[in-house]
């Protein structure tokens, strides 16, 4: 079973209750295909500017997180026609973040989870 840890974003967590990426993870769709199955190791919300981020991801780690997704509304907003990444998300830092992450905690960070926007397929850390 492979542990995920998600983060999001402050900007959302008062409108979005993660229902989606929670649905998607169990079902492992979208930003989780090809996870053999999969369990929430656990969430956090990342605090502009993302000074911390690392520090939660660690302990994501540390609780048994395996791999570490970004939300899609951190890089792509809701339209009329579903997601698009043309006017960008809620974080303009957010490949700088990602690959932070990914150099402190050696684990895949992964850049989308549910709501893909069509023909993006998730960019991975390895």
């Amino acid at each position: 079973m492979s542990g995920i840890g998600i983060i999001r974003c402050e900007k959302n967590m008062n409108r979005c209750p993660l229902t989606g990426c929670l649905r998607c993870l169990t079902e492992r769709k979208e930003g989780f295909v090809g996870y053999e199955d999969t369990e929430i190791t656990g969430f956090f919300t990342c605090q502009c500017p993302g000074d911390d981020v690392v520090n939660l991801a660690k302990i994501l780690k540390s609780k048994g997180a395996e791999a570490i997704h970004f939300c899609t509304c951190l890089f792509a907003k809701k339209g009329e026609n579903g997601w698009d990444m043309a006017e960008g998300g809620f974080c303009d830092k957010l490949e700088t973040i990602i690959e932070k992450v990914h150099q402190e905690t050696q684990l895949p960070c992964v850049k989308g989870t549910a709501h893909l926007p069509k023909g993006y397929e998730p960019l991975v850390w390895k």
